[in-house]
């Protein structure tokens, strides 16, 4: 007969029928998850509870600061020679020297090109023979009429005969004076075959070569000469904006600053010298002049440039950065940083707008911090971790060319 173990727990189990042992099999599954389910419940309590505590939030920020402020005005300018001359000449005849070369720079009064005098030297000295023959024949007709002048007291000879010789030393007289004209002329054509700049100028390239024929009806010139120094830059403005020009005007002289194409090379700085005397109807703009000394020849005729006009400068002005400036319902505010590393929105009054700076009137002193960047995340009362912020983005910061923010070529706008 064969002995049962009913201690081992493989008998155990087989006394067990399927019903039992589908029982035992559901209570250890429920106790497991009954264990899954409390772990996880206890995960979710300590995320909502790390939710529910504040959260630190990483902002730009930057000092509010106090300095002069610039007021410029900007308009788009083309640089204009403060003189040009178109060189031709005034007589016909062969080019027989050029004395500059292209590109030169040239003195007023410097010879530039010699044509073949020679023609009208010969005209020239015809000129005075003729008269020299016209001069003697008036001196003998002046001695004739002393003589015909003397005898008419004694009566030996008739008024009408010296009244005649009156005329005709008046008609010789007459001859002389043309005569003489004419030599003028002629030494005046001579002259025209020297031909001389007109100004101070820089020399262009030339047209014509020594040897060729040239008249004075030509259209195309023999030389351009341009006057650099100094030079000019027209610009414009909107026409809202001239009464504040002249009123400035009338107290002083204006500064202009000529920038390049990119409107942060500083080119050159000049002076305006007046406003046109109309506005344009189609663009509501009128045009004003700037006079640049261009000692540098930074400027060249034709060229674009953004003209900078600065009317004046607001002494000890708060600034800030404009990145900082929001608006909402209840105005213009920006995030003040608390030594507490919170945040508070605080509204602010705006005198000008200028570029990557704005000069407020109220609501900030010159120390206090505000948020530049991350303002979309904050509230009142936000912690924060500021970082430094970017330089150029900050009221005493340069730009990417180097410049001073006072020198930085942007148009402010005065807030009305």
């Amino acid at each position: 007969m064969k002995t049962i173990d009913l201690n081992s727990p493989s008998q155990k189990f087989a006394f067990l029928t399927r019903g039992q042992l589908r029982a035992v099999l559901t209570f250890v599954v429920a106790t497991l998850q009954l264990s899954f389910f409390g772990c996880s419940s206890g995960d979710t309590k300590q995320q909502k509870a790390q939710a529910a505590g504040p959260r630190t939030v990483s902002v730009a920020v930057a000092k509010v600061e106090q300095q002069d402020v610039p007021v410029y005005l900007t308009g788009l300018g083309s640089v204009t020679a403060f003189n040009t001359a178109n060189i031709k000449s005034r007589v016909d005849g062969q080019i027989m020297q050029v004395n500059v070369r292209e590109g030169q720079n040239v003195k007023q009064g410097e010879l530039l090109i010699v044509i073949d005098p020679r023609p009208f030297q010969v005209q020239l000295e015809q000129m005075q023979a003729q008269l020299f023959k016209d001069q003697a024949t008036l001196r003998d007709a002046k001695l004739n009429l002393d003589r015909y002048t003397a005898l008419i007291p004694s009566g030996s000879i008739a008024q009408q005969q010296v009244d005649t010789q009156k005329a005709t030393v008046d008609q010789l007289d007459g001859q002389v004076r043309t005569d003489q004209a004419q030599v003028d002329n002629a030494r005046l054509q001579i002259t025209y075959c020297h031909i001389t700049a007109p100004f101070n100028g820089r020399i262009g390239l030339r047209q014509v070569d020594p040897g060729n024929i040239v008249h004075a009806s030509d259209t195309t010139p023999m030389l351009i000469l341009t006057q650099l120094q100094p030079i000019a830059v027209i610009f414009t403005l909107p026409e809202d904006q001239l009464q504040t020009v002249s009123k400035h005007m009338r107290n002083s002289t204006l500064q202009v600053d000529a920038y390049a194409r990119d409107n942060q090379t500083k080119l050159a700085t000049g002076k305006l010298q007046t406003i046109d005397n109309q506005i344009d109807q189609t663009t509501g703009t009128a045009k004003l002049k700037a006079v640049f000394d261009n000692v540098d020849n930074q400027l060249w005729p034709n060229q674009f440039v953004n003209a900078n006009l600065l009317l004046e400068t607001r002494k000890n002005s708060t600034v800030l950065p404009t990145a900082a400036i929001l608006r909402g319902p209840q105005g213009t505010f920006v995030y003040s940083l608390k030594p507490d590393k919170t945040v508070e929105a605080r509204l602010i009054g705006i005198s000008l707008t200028q570029g990557n700076i704005t000069t407020i009137t109220s609501g900030l002193n010159p120390g206090d911090l505000v948020v530049t960047d991350g303002q979309d995340k904050l509230q009142t009362g936000s912690k924060v971790e500021p970082r430094a912020n970017a330089p150029s983005s900050t009221p005493s910061g340069r730009n990417g060319k180097g410049l001073p923010a006072s020198e930085a070529p942007s148009s402010g706008t005065p807030v009305s």
